[in-house]
């Protein structure tokens, strides 16, 4: 089985299905499938897939990088007997761009977004054990009419621009429900009280009763119940203990949840984030933001992780480097890799792919909101996302009402976490909670940009793409800086290798080092910065500026990194 482990850790039922692994395949360039009856469940469909590896990736057995509009994909599947008379769900983690499901040659429904979970309730169009799902999706990277990342519009990858994406990336599910069932989780810790309060929301529950109970290491810490009204329920649980989730250490409490006959595990950490003078707070301690870049690609399975221990190895290389967090950068990352970012205590941002996306255009409304909304409230109970980003290195001409509406309508669902609404330069003013900027210049630079202001000096500087400090206000966070290129076949040849990064390429290590230590340094130490974030974790195809190459493997001796940023920054200093 392909990707075998279950695909959504803090909302688990025991009847499920994982549906990953072959299925009949139909590459349609000319989008011609609907003319040519392919939701039809007797319809030709010439090659085979292996699901959730998209058909450029090797892991696909497809392999084909060529521009298409418009894949197939049909299924047999058969219902187990002891899910007789239960809901089912079928349930997509990701699937790039516009997804329209048939069962048995019957339309059930479509989606349109290329990085958000979502699902279908077949049960109605079930007549036996055993039917034919049939997907078809449309993906036009090059419209500008959809966010894609770092996808890239051109024939082959260049630059910061890779490898597409088209059709299912993610795992492929089944699952059982009762006629009554929770949809939605929403989890609100107090650590000032001690408590967990759980808003919930039930699909024809109205009256029933939810009963919660508490966990940590196994032992009971608290339980609660509530009524269901109308559609929601909120309960909250008092704990025997607090056992906080800090960096380093997830200290996760385990949560079981009951409606009537509907059974759901899940998990929650305790733990709350501020920001103080653009200082970022992890309970109501200054904590410096020593962050990486992840963009979240594989050489074999480009935007999915070939395995689970993948997904859990990136964090881990970053941990050894020094760094306590991530920008998951121009993609939603999936819930099993933010499940070990909750354990392991490792803060990260939640960004979108907006890239690709003309901002300045009224479709973008209609091609982001909802996907935007779909990615909060499916990771609204992970710890370790401690802010949203959604936007990145926006044009000058961006619709500055359409970047309002979307931190208003974020901060309404979401008011418990950091935002910031446009990474990078273009700014709208008085809307992020830490300004932020990019700048990959070297430390002279730096001490020339920044130096006069971080000293608490009324000063007027301009920075790349005229980002006015004095107007959009102090920024407290360098959230991309470094990018320095190195190719470990430099030390043989360096003629031999393609590459791209920032600046001109060190000459040796231990230039690349020093220029490391320098740049973070100038930013740790600083009494008012608060963040930091390199670029990049990995090298991603010819962009090869990571600390590991694009395969995973170190380019320098790790300690040397974490020895440096281990170090005390001057926000943490005692009060």
């Amino acid at each position: 089985m392909l990707r075998p482990e279950y695909p959504r850790p803090q909302l688990r039922r025991d009847l499920w299905q994982n549906l990953n692994g072959e299925w009949e395949y139909s590459t349609d360039r000319m989008d011609s499938g609907m003319d040519r009856g392919l939701m039809n469940p007797n319809a030709v469909f010439e090659e085979k897939i292996n699901v959730p590896f998209c058909r450029e990736s090797a892991l696909s057995g497809i392999g084909d990088k060529e521009f298409c509009d418009c894949v197939w994909y049909r299924k047999k599947i058969k219902v187990p007997d002891e899910w007789a008379g239960k809901r089912i769900l079928l349930h997509i983690g990701a699937c790039d761009f516009y997804t329209t499901l048939w069962v048995d040659g019957k339309k059930v429904g479509d989606h349109r977004g290329g990085f958000s979970s979502f699902s279908f309730e077949i049960t109605p169009y079930l007549t036996e054990a055993e039917a034919t799902l049939t997907l078809r999706v449309f993906d036009d990277i090059r419209s500008g009419k959809q966010a894609g990342g770092k996808q890239s519009k051109k024939h082959g990858s260049f630059g910061c621009f890779y490898t597409r994406t088209t059709g299912i990336w993610q795992t492929v599910w089944l699952e059982a429900a009762e006629e009554s069932y929770l949809t939605e989780l929403k989890y609100y810790p107090d650590i000032d009280a001690k408590t967990l309060t759980v808003h919930a929301t039930a699909d024809r529950a109205d009256g029933m009763t939810l009963n919660l109970k508490a966990f940590y290491e196994g032992k009971a810490v608290g339980e609660a119940s509530c009524t269901v009204h109308g559609r929601s329920a909120v309960a909250t649980l008092p704990l025997s203990e607090l056992h906080l989730w800090e960096c380093g250490a997830g200290r996760l409490y385990d949560l079981e949840l009951t409606l009537g006959s509907d059974r759901v595990t899940s998990y929650f950490g305790m733990r709350n984030v501020g920001v103080k003078d653009g200082i970022f707070y992890l309970n109501g301690k200054p904590v410096f933001q020593r962050l990486v870049l992840d963009q979240g690609f594989y050489p074999d399975g480009i935007f999915t992780a070939p395995s689970e221990e993948a997904l859990l190895g990136d964090i881990e290389r970053s941990l050894a480097m020094g760094f306590n967090g991530a920008r998951l950068h121009q993609k939603i990352f999936e819930p099993v890799f933010l499940y070990h970012c909750d354990r392991l205590g490792y803060m990260v941002w939640g960004e979108h792919g907006n890239w690709g996306l003309d901002i300045s255009k009224p479709e973008a409304y209609k091609a982001f909101l909802p996907e935007w909304l779909e990615a909060i409230k499916r990771d609204f109970n992970h710890p370790s996302i401690i802010g949203w980003c959604p936007l990145n290195e926006t044009q000058p001409d961006q619709d500055t009402e359409f970047v309002r509406f979307l931190a208003e309508m974020t901060r309404a669902y979401d008011p418990t976490r950091l935002y910031i609404e446009a990474s990078g330069y273009c700014h709208v003013p008085g809307i992020a909670d830490m300004v932020d900027l990019h700048d990959y210049s070297g430390r002279e630079l730096l001490e020339e940009r920044y130096g006069a202001l971080y000293r608490g000096e009324e000063v007027k500087v301009y920075v790349p793409r005229r980002w006015n400090i004095e107007e959009y206000g102090r920024p407290t966070f360098i959230s991309e800086y470094g990018g320095i290129y190195w190719n470990p076949a430099f030390e043989q040849d360096d003629n031999k290798c393609e590459n791209w990064g920032y600046g001109k390429g060190p000459a040796s290590k231990e230039e690349f080092f020093e220029r490391f230590r320098s740049q973070t340094e100038f930013f740790l130490f600083n009494p008012h910065m608060g963040a930091l974030c390199y670029t990049q974790l990995t090298d991603v195809e010819q962009e090869q500026n990571g600390l590991y190459t694009f395969d995973r493997r170190a380019k320098f001796d790790p300690a040397l990194f974490k020895a440096i940023l281990s170090q005390k920054a001057a926000t943490e200093k005692e009060e």
